[in-house]
């Protein structure tokens, strides 16, 4: 087990676990298993009256508001059904959450979640979502450069493929933070917050 220990103040961040995400294919996790493994985390954290943050990404009907540079592979573009963007139901319901829109890749680039943690004495995250790639290495990547201490639930996150996945875990993670399993966090949560 690579991890080391929990600050007091760690808050769990969820990376676009919404109705349009989740239920896209994922490996080498299913999105009902990043769901389930993210819900025991998000369940544990708020016993403790650790900050959850609920992320999701959203664009506007004309997606003005979505990334505009010029790339190889473009996205976006066609219209979203209705909802795809709302969290879904097995973690919300729960008022003390934070909740954050993102237009971008990253949870704390363009929004307020930065002050959100830091108001609250935040110096850990824990992060689990959807895309492990994207979404979850790029939230990462800010919150390493902002000088928070990351820690990485590596069962509850997955990609678009096993490959794209194992990359970032076995070769970026490391450089930002430490990985373990939900177990592993969960195990290391009772040991340090009681």
């Amino acid at each position: 087990m690579s991890l080391t220990t929990l600050d007091p103040r760690t808050a769990l961040v969820v990376i676009d676990l919404q109705h349009g995400i989740v239920g896209s294919p994922t490996e080498p996790h299913s999105g009902a298993d990043v769901l389930s493994r993210s819900v025991e985390l998000a369940e544990a954290f708020r016993a403790r009256n650790l900050p959850v943050v609920l992320v999701r990404v959203s664009f506007a009907p004309d997606f003005s508001d979505a990334m505009p540079g010029r790339t190889e592979q473009q996205g976006g573009g066609a219209a979203f059904p209705e909802g795809w963007d709302v969290i879904v139901d097995e973690l919300t319901g729960h008022a003390g959450d934070i909740q954050v829109t993102k237009h971008n890749w990253s949870a704390l680039f363009g929004t307020d979640l930065d002050v959100q943690l830091r108001r609250r004495g935040v110096t850990q995250i824990v992060l689990t979502g959807i895309a492990t790639s994207i979404g979850v290495e790029s939230t990462a990547r800010d919150a390493y450069a902002m000088g928070y201490h990351v820690t990485l639930a590596t069962d509850a996150m997955a990609d678009r493929d096993a490959a794209t996945h194992a990359h970032s875990v076995e070769k970026i993670f490391p450089r930002l933070g430490e990985t373990g399993t939900t177990a592993e966090i969960l195990e290391l949560l009772a040991k340090t917050h009681g």
